[in-house]
């Protein structure tokens, strides 16, 4: 796959990108759809601070190509201005000065004329920051005291409520802080945002991502049995990541603490379901009842995983991962293989089986000393 430069996007690519963008797409995602790299998906977003720029169109009143498609055919024809004018219904000042400024008579080309005003007509507006200082330097003071901008906004509309020059909305502080093509707002107030960054990203996209897994069992509705500990079968799951989007599903299972840890090329849905649902069929039935995992966008096709496994699905509380503990401290011993900001896609499943085979080998003080892997073993004969 080729890098994105500057120019190397269609018309077509560009909306396909800031629609799945908004939707809540990852880079990653976006990148493999458009068949580029995310550092290159990445450059395109940073462009614009991931705010998408408003879609080009015609004012209503400007010449159509139609209708410049007549005037290219009167000049043909040898017709007057005045005629062609009246035919299009259109003021003469405004054919004169429409032949004046594409070549004359001589060389007007309708196509070339059409193009050439398209370009003209891309002047962005001036924002309003960059038009009155006071009101720049005054929000950008608040914003090195750690205001966010919806603050800045309520305070200077009940600071100056007959000031308009002095009144700005929050989603212009944002937008001159992430496009910095602007040049109004220095990007080093970005750092006193409460959330750290690259990109400006809607509300909704975030929830739309994150937060909203269709038709989700809560872990509050998981039966006594699994809460207790008491039975074998009942698992916690998750995701380690590391650099260029890489990760790895490692598995813990709750009666036991045997790990498994499975390979995934990505955080897509269906990649991380379909390696989950192939692991879950290596192992008895009887010793996989139950998953329960957080609320990552991984696990949106969570019903298909049940349907092709029978095995339940519950999901944690938002921001809770305490409620998967075993999988928690799982995860933290992992990183002594797998230190964060690394490369996970480098690991094979067979050196992955490895260090959970050496993590299974350890004994452990909850188990009384005894091993994962022996209580497993146990587990396992007992179902035969």
């Amino acid at each position: 796959m080729g890098h994105i430069h500057r120019h190397s996007l269609t018309l077509s690519e560009r909306e396909v990108l800031w629609e799945r963008w908004k939707r809540g797409d990852s880079i990653a995602a976006i990148a493999r759809a458009l068949g580029r790299t995310p550092p290159g998906v990445a450059h395109v977003l940073a462009r614009s601070g991931g705010i998408a720029p408003a879609p080009r169109k015609r004012a209503g009143n400007a010449l159509s190509l139609a209708e410049r498609e007549v005037i290219s055919r009167g000049i043909a024809a040898n017709l007057s201005i005045r005629s062609i004018a009246v035919s299009l219904r259109r003021s003469p000042s405004t054919i004169s000065r429409e032949i004046r400024r594409n070549g004359q008579r001589e060389r007007y080309r309708a196509a070339t004329a059409d193009q050439a005003a398209f370009t003209r007509a891309c002047r962005p507006k001036p924002c309003k920051l960059s038009l009155y200082k006071p009101l720049r330097d005054l929000v950008a003071r608040k914003l090195a005291l750690d205001w966010s901008p919806q603050q800045i906004d309520a305070w200077l509309k009940r600071q100056h409520p007959a000031d308009r020059t002095m009144q700005v909305s929050h989603e212009t502080i944002y937008r001159s802080l992430f496009i910095q093509a602007r040049g109004v707002l220095k990007k080093e107030l970005q750092k006193h945002l409460r959330e750290q960054r690259r990109f400006r990203r809607s509300r909704q996209a975030a929830q739309e991502n994150r937060g909203r897994i269709p038709d989700l069992v809560s872990i509050r509705e998981r039966p006594a049995s699994i809460e207790d500990r008491a039975l074998p079968g009942h698992w916690e799951g998750d995701l380690i990541e590391g650099s260029y989007q890489s990760c790895i599903a490692t598995l813990v299972e709750r009666h036991t603490r045997y790990v498994a840890l499975v390979k995934v090329e990505s955080k897509e849905t269906a990649e991380v379901v379909g390696k989950l649902a192939r692991h879950a069929r290596t192992i008895p039935k009887q010793l996989y009842k139950s998953l329960t995992w957080d609320r990552g966008a991984e696990m949106k096709r969570h019903k298909a995983f049940t349907l092709a496994t029978d095995i339940k699905v519950y999901f944690c509380d938002p921001k809770s991962p305490w409620q998967r503990g075993s999988n928690e401290n799982t995860n933290r011993l992992l990183r002594q293989y797998f230190p964060k900001g690394s490369d996970l896609s480098v690991h094979s499943q067979a050196h992955l089986d490895k260090i959970a085979r050496q993590l299974n080998e350890r004994p452990r003080k909850t188990l009384g000393f005894d091993t994962p892997a022996d209580r497993f073993a146990a587990c396992v004969a007992a179902t035969d």
